[in-house]
């Protein structure tokens, strides 16, 4: 989805806002809050200077000002609007392209991120419940593959009539982005909110994991269903409630299946990502959860440090072989 539909604040409660704890330790803990990618980012760090999360936030912009498919002049709006042309973009466009070729290859195609021209048919945040036309829908997903996204060096080509969205993985990349920014100006100990995303730098101050809550499916925001540990990665949760509508007894959610170009239909109701990246945790979400139980458990399964959970939509909760290490029980 695209970047300015990205998580919202209660989004952000219901993702993974960081559960309750306190420890002594110097330097003290400072907060600064932000709003990017249609986002309340917060970033908690123990930091002298509140001057170095303030800086970071400063980065938030840069990437969405770069990154953004609605911004006109970034990379992404230069290829959309390229007519076919190839562009020169920068180095961070690239990363995330080849790591979407990647996931896109790995799931069969259930991410994409030429999922554009079907995602800006639907509207999930208006609260208007507008069902797209079908024929219409068909028609903008037989314009939807990643194959057709060329990449030479930072050189890239797209066929005229397509477009492409990095909302599904841009937010996970950032992330990273400042988490190594952080890492940089000398961060220990932090922990870094972006929506569904939650990034982590090391452990608390005691030595202990950061918790996060993951979301019941069938409560209100902020009540949590399960507790996940950070031991200093990234924990990214994507679910049905998180953007939708009801229309005629059926309803439709933002996560969209690429070759049909409807709302994916399965058992699940959320996927939650543990991986050092949240770039790959953005994008792994989606394509685990369009897969199914079965079928994203056997992705999961087969990637190196990364492991999830699955909840389905009659509330069984399934994991991945090494997954019980970061769940309290």
């Amino acid at each position: 989805m695209k970047l300015s539909r990205m998580l919202t604040w209660l989004t952000v409660l219901a993702f993974g806002l960081p559960l309750a704890g306190c420890a002594s330790a110097q330097p003290k803990k400072q907060t600064s809050v932000g709003f990017y990618l249609d986002t309340v980012i917060t970033l908690t760090a123990y930091v002298d200077d509140v001057a170095v999360l303030n800086d970071a936030l400063e980065e938030c912009g840069r990437y969405e000002r770069l990154l953004s498919r609605t911004v006109e002049g970034s990379d992404v709006w230069r290829i959309n609007h390229a007519q076919g042309q190839p562009v020169e973009v920068s180095d961070d466009t690239v990363a995330i392209l080849n790591t979407a070729r990647q996931v896109s290859e790995l799931s069969g195609g259930t991410f994409d991120v030429t999922i554009a021209p079907v995602s800006t048919m639907w509207d999930f945040t208006s609260g208007e419940a507008v069902v797209p036309d079908a024929d219409a829908i068909a028609a903008a997903a037989a314009r939807v593959d990643y194959e057709k996204v060329k990449v030479d060096g930072n050189t890239v080509t797209l066929p005229g009539d397509m477009m492409i969205d990095l909302g599904g993985i841009a937010k996970g990349y950032i992330a990273d982005a400042v988490k190594g920014y952080l890492a940089g100006r000398g961060v220990k100990s932090a922990v870094l909110s972006f929506g569904g995303n939650i990034v982590t730098i090391g452990l608390k101050p005691d030595g202990s994991p950061w918790k996060v809550g993951i979301q019941d499916i069938d409560r209100p925001t902020g009540e949590y269903m399960l507790v996940a540990l950070n031991f200093g990665g990234s924990t990214v949760t994507s679910g049905i409630y998180e953007r939708g509508f009801e229309s005629d007894g059926v309803y439709y959610h933002h996560i969209l299946d690429p070759q049909t170009g409807w709302p994916v239909q399965n058992e699940l109701a959320s996927v939650t990502i543990f991986s050092d990246s949240s770039m790959w945790g953005d994008a792994l979400a989606t394509a685990a959860f369009s897969l199914g139980t079965e079928g994203g458990t056997k992705l999961i399964e087969g990637l190196d440090g990364v492991e999830a959970v699955f909840i389905a939509r009659d509330r069984s909760v399934s994991s991945t072989s090494g997954a019980g290490k970061y769940l309290v029980q």
